[in-house]
């Protein structure tokens, strides 16, 4: 097993705030790239304040900001702009998430970037893409879900539609800026001519993810309502209540699975009903189902049910709270809990923090350091691009860096 990450060698300059490219670009340093943050000076990235408990940096950019180096450079001024091509020049992939046509006024569209360097990948995220009637409207992760078409399924039908606790928008489409990075540079290699320029758009990101949702309606005029914690046209999964308090998520719908759900529940005689034996047929009775296996999970501990169901093979799983989280011993064997040292105000303490996905068998990827503090790096970046001393302090009095 290599030491070296795959993407070692491979140099990403990110542009971006927030979550959606530096999301990208952790995911990319934690494979080994050679990640540049760039952030403005005096502020940096205001993810460095999101969810911010005590101290000055987040936690939240202490994970994002992973394995990556910090400058910082006044990206509206001349001399930023000056730096920002040099930068550029020496990179694979440059990671940005402005809104469309902000790059262009400072001189880094990608036409000049392609001139520049002609092999740049340069990968673009922004609420609704380059291009098309939308392209100018500022776009945020909870729009995107809205306008994706998820909000329109989430929640209850009595009830205002909800967001996932955490940034989706912003994280899928991270990956995707990853996946177009990556295919650029694969593209790049193998046929040895050109970069590419990946445009991800937050709101299609999540359309993705919606399955057939316009297909069926386009095509039976079949309208998805939102279903509460049930997943619609399978059943049954849904999320029950035990009689702790506590709740179990059960997906018993593959046709062999429902039977062995059925005898492990004591209904032995919904395994053998006619109507039950295809998904369509237990989807006509999802209400039925949902009340008897709510029944029985009322009657039994979160611990007892799970046990019960595992023992007869079929897919559950408790919902685990951060402190579940932590205490659990298969994302601690998995790596999944990553210790660090981290700073917080005047204290140095040890939090766990998420492992890197996806495992790899001879190259895995690994958190070599934290988020790093705001422009840690600029002094050691720009010597490696050739400014002086006096350079980089004249720099620094100018606020360019």
């Amino acid at each position: 097993m290599s030491d070296r990450g795959p993407l070692t060698g491979v140099r990403v300059v990110e542009l971006g705030n927030f979550i959606a490219a530096p999301t990208a670009g952790r995911l990319l340093a934690d494979f080994g790239a050679d990640v540049v943050k760039v952030e403005r000076p005096g502020s940096g990235d205001e993810l460095r304040r999101w969810r911010l408990h005590a101290g000055d940096t987040s936690l939240l950019f202490r994970t994002l900001g992973r394995n990556k180096r910090s400058i910082t450079l006044d990206l509206r001024s001349a001399e930023g702009q000056d730096v920002a091509r040099k930068l550029i020049a020496k990179a694979d992939v440059v990671l940005e998430n402005f809104r469309p046509g902000t790059l262009e006024r400072w001189g880094l569209g990608p036409d000049e970037l392609k001139e520049l360097n002609p092999g740049l990948v340069l990968v673009r995220v922004s609420g609704y893409g380059q291009t098309g009637p939308y392209r100018d409207r500022p776009g945020f992760g909870g729009v995107a879900e809205a306008v994706g078409g998820l909000r329109a399924l989430t929640g209850y039908p009595d009830r205002p539609p909800t967001r996932v606790g955490v940034s989706l928008a912003d994280s899928v489409a991270g990956l995707y800026a990853v996946i177009g990075a990556l295919m650029g540079l694969l593209r790049r290699e193998r046929e040895h001519d050109g970069g590419e320029v990946v445009d991800v758009a937050l709101y299609e990101a999540v359309y993705s993810l919606m399955e057939s949702l316009v297909p069926d309606y386009d095509a039976f005029g079949a309208t998805r309502e939102p279903a509460g914690s049930a997943l619609p046209g399978i059943a049954p999964s849904n999320t029950y209540r035990c009689g702790d308090g506590k709740y179990i998520v059960v997906s018993g719908n593959g046709d062999a699975i429902f039977r062995r759900l059925a005898h492990a529940i004591g209904r032995p005689d919904l395994a053998e009903d006619p109507a039950l034996a295809d998904n369509a047929g237990r989807v006509a009775n999802t209400a039925r189902l949902d009340q008897v296996i709510g029944d029985w999970a009322a009657g039994l501990s979160q611990e007892a049910a799970e046990a019960t169901l595992r023992a007869a093979d079929v897919p559950c799983g408790p919902i685990l709270t951060a402190e579940d989280i932590t205490k659990d011993p298969h994302f601690e064997a998995r790596g999944m809990h990553q210790r660090r040292a981290v700073r917080i105000g005047d204290d140095n303490v040890e939090v766990t923090f998420p492992g890197v996905v996806p495992a790899l068998g001879e190259h895995p990827g690994s958190v070599r350091t934290l988020g790093p503090e705001l422009g840690e790096h600029t002094d050691d970046v720009l010597a490696e691009l050739g400014f002086d001393d006096d350079t980089r302090a004249r720099l620094r009095a100018d606020h360019v860096i």
